[in-house]
């Protein structure tokens, strides 16, 4: 089997931004910090399966999650790390590639520009 040329780090900083939902989980989070339940709301994703990734992104470093125990029911937020935080110029340049060259389906939104944010 071939060895790969690519580096070590690229490749895992890949494998992690490749699955999917991650993107769009770390997208949504530059907004800032944000409960379970509005993360799913703003992301067509089951809630199985952002629970999954929500731990992998804590695992990995780029997400933190916030235990409230003040109040009931406890309240639990999910921000990003530095880490993640590191990621944003990488997300933007990901989106102002799209926002010039994918072509949606006329039955698609067509406005999705965040870049006034």
């Amino acid at each position: 089997m071939k060895q790969s040329s690519l580096c070590p780090k690229f490749e895992k900083g890949m494998q992690m931004l490749g699955k999917r939902w991650t993107g769009l989980i770390l997208y949504q989070l530059l907004e800032g910090p944000q409960r379970f339940c509005a993360l799913e709301g703003a992301l067509p994703v089951s809630g199985r399966l952002l629970s999954e990734r929500l731990k992998d992104l804590e695992k990995e470093g780029l997400v933190h999650r916030d235990v409230f125990t003040d109040s009931a029911p406890v309240r639990v937020e999910y921000s990003l790390t530095q880490m993640g935080l590191a990621m944003e110029p990488v997300l933007k340049g990901i989106e102002s590639w799209a926002q010039e060259w994918i072509v949606l389906d006329p039955k698609d939104p067509a406005d999705c520009d965040r870049s006034n944010d």
